[in-house]
């Protein structure tokens, strides 16, 4: 298939997905993200409240303000409380809107393993004896190429950073890498279904390569999601629901073919 029919295949199984995880019961999947986003924000919202006071005293004891008694210098003390505690809140979004993706792959990897897995036996009707050992191996493999993504896309924004700077070839770089990590959200979703094929991560490389528009179909939502200001973490934790079954339906739909 040409790259554009590969991309509309991709989509059209995405479509697919969200109304076969209605139909198939796997609905309550999507309980995990609700979990995930609850544990995310509570932990990481203390995480930075604590940062943001030890900021503030740090702050305090340099510019010695609780000592101060010039005119204006309460005003001053709540200001900088103030600056602190946005900057820091700023700081957690700004992280998150860049990592964000791969945290949820890496930490939900065990869930998106186990959901491809009932996935392709409700599509296929191929059962999997359930092998915690198997899974852990599904886990640590799903974080190695989440850790592999994240570099080589790492290095390619700071390329596309770079071209950012050269006239016309500049414009395209936003473009150019929202599609990049499409390409590597898609790579992680579908690479599920390719393990249980026993593909080593090797040719697993290959298949996206040969396969892009799919792959970049397949992480098109789960990156639009994660744009969005201030929720994008929590609206893609979802999303990657829809792309694991899309992934790996798609998987399964190619197999037939051949």
């Amino acid at each position: 298939m040409t790259f554009i029919k590969d991309f509309g295949f991709g989509l059209r199984t995405y479509s697919e997905a969200l109304s076969f995880i209605f139909k198939k019961k796997l609905a309550w999947f999507f309980l995990f993200p609700i979990a995930f986003n609850i544990l995310l924000f509570w932990f990481g919202w203390d995480l930075i409240s604590n940062f943001s006071e030890s900021a503030k005293v740090y702050l305090d004891n340099q510019f010695q303000l609780k000592q101060a008694d010039f005119w204006g210098s309460g005003f001053l003390k709540t200001v900088m409380d103030v600056f602190v505690w946005i900057t820091f809140k700023i700081m957690f979004f700004l992280l998150f809107a860049y990592l964000g993706g791969y945290i949820i792959i890496i930490l939900m990897s065990p869930i998106f393993s186990y959901l491809s897995e009932r996935t392709e036996k409700i599509k296929t009707g191929v059962d999997y004896p359930f092998s915690i050992v198997q899974l852990l191996k599904d886990v640590l493999r799903g974080i190695l190429i989440a850790i592999r993504n994240f570099s080589i896309e790492l290095l390619l924004t700071g390329l596309m950073f770079i071209l950012s700077f050269i006239p016309i070839i500049g414009w395209f770089a936003a473009i150019m890498l929202f599609f990049i990590s499409a390409y590597f959200y898609g790579f992680s979703f579908i690479d599920y279904a390719l393990e249980r094929k026993k593909l080593n991560i090797k040719q697993s490389v290959r298949f996206m390569s040969e396969n892009k528009g799919i792959v970049i179909a397949n992480g098109f939502v789960f990156s639009l999601c994660l744009i969005i200001p201030f929720c994008g973490v929590s609206f893609s934790s979802f999303a990657a629901i829809i792309s694991v079954v899309a992934g790996t339906l798609a998987i399964s739909e190619m197999d037939t073919r051949n």
